[in-house]
């Protein structure tokens, strides 16, 4: 009884088996962003030398790199990067940033469409219509799972033209192309944290670094359905007073009606369920280890369970996270910097395995994978 007793602690604590697999990308690749493909496929995409590429990971083997667009203008930054999702129909969908003026922050988020597994792309089209020559960035896409379009949310400076706030936007795109559906979230945001959005069996849930008058910068959420949106509401009061944009916004993942948050705010790594769409969230938890930078991800397992990454000392790190019950260990999934360089490691549930991709600075820069079990 005693040797059973063991052996099943031993299995319980035992450490998630990290399996590095190759990366597609070349030397000098960095922001990665990970998506779930159709059929069990892994999407990846990242900035290479003046390029978006894109690759599939299906069966074991990259396809080969395609290249999206090339371009000396393409507005690069550590904290927000491209991605890709795959429609309905098998129509591949990538944005990007790219320069609209002399101004330091003077740029666009333009995406492009391939029909043919990413072989040939569409011409750019803007994703915005307002014409302003100011910040727009840090966009989330999710595929619609019955129609061949894709929700995006966004932060918007159109308004920061005339001395006016950051705002957070909402457009639909089809596989056309075409563009619909615009609205405005929050009328002031947070300037540079990432946004997430996820759809649940009940419609859109968006979550984002907001700002108050008070220089008050908590998450907070906006859902959305066929009537509408609803008004922006915080996630949880942290109450964290900062003159200044943190670069360190929330992650969201959702299964049916179950939805998990993940995020960082003053000096830990906090994440919350909902089993109702996000009407409403569990008590939040801390989960980091005592040096957290940040930059966190989070999947949700088919299990309930969150598997959340982020980096805390020098290292990326992993901890899977009952939706009841305590988190496991913390565990090391590779050494890192806290250097800007190092950028924001990026996770994504395909298949039943959880993979995470990462910019690796020394010796050389470049992207890494692994799959976690």
């Amino acid at each position: 009884m005693r040797i059973i007793i063991i052996l099943l602690l031993f299995v319980a604590c035992a450490r998630p088996r990290v399996e590095e697999i190759p990366s597609p990308a070349g030397t000098g690749a960095a922001e990665p962003h990970l998506s779930a493909g159709r059929h069990g496929s892994l999407l990846m995409s990242w900035i290479e030398n003046g390029s978006v590429r894109v690759s599939r990971f299906g069966e074991g083997v990259w396809e080969a790199p395609s290249t999206v667009v090339a371009r000396n203008d393409l507005f690069v930054n550590w904290a927000d990067f491209p991605s890709v999702v795959e429609l309905s129909d098998a129509t591949l969908l990538v944005h990007w940033l790219q320069k609209s003026g002399a101004g330091k922050y003077a740029y666009d988020v333009r995406f492009a469409l391939s029909k043919d597994r990413g072989k040939t792309w569409s011409a750019s089209r803007l994703l915005h219509d307002d014409g302003t020559q100011t910040e727009h960035g840090f966009a989330s896409l999710v595929a619609d799972a019955s129609r061949p379009l894709a929700h995006a949310v966004w932060l918007d400076g159109r308004k920061m033209a005339a001395g006016g706030d950051m705002t957070l936007r909402y457009a639909t795109i089809s596989s056309d192309g075409t563009l619909a559906s615009p609205a405005e979230l929050d009328t002031r945001t947070c300037e540079c944290c990432t946004t997430a959005l996820a759809a649940t069996d009940g419609g859109l849930i968006a979550a984002y670094r907001d700002r108050t008058a008070e220089e008050i910068r908590d998450i907070s959420l906006v859902r959305g359905n066929a009537i509408g949106w609803s008004a922006p509401a915080p996630l949880h009061r942290d109450g964290w007073k900062i003159a200044g944009c943190p670069v360190n916004g929330p992650q969201l993942d959702a299964r049916g009606n179950d939805v998990v948050v993940a995020w960082f705010t003053k000096d830990r790594v906090l994440v919350a369920f909902s089993r109702d769409g996000g009407a409403t969230f569990s008590e939040p938890r801390r989960i980091d280890g005592g040096k957290p930078v940040g930059r966190v991800d989070v999947v949700l397992r088919e299990d309930g369970d969150a598997f959340v990454t982020w980096i805390d000392g020098s290292a990326v790190v992993g901890r899977r996270v009952p939706r009841d019950g305590a988190p496991e260990p913390i565990f090391t999934i590779a050494r890192t910097t806290t250097a800007r360089a190092s950028g924001f490691p990026r996770a994504a549930r395909v298949d039943g395995k959880t993979y995470v991709a990462w910019t690796e600075v020394e010796p050389r820069k470049r992207i890494r994978l692994a799959r976690v079990q």
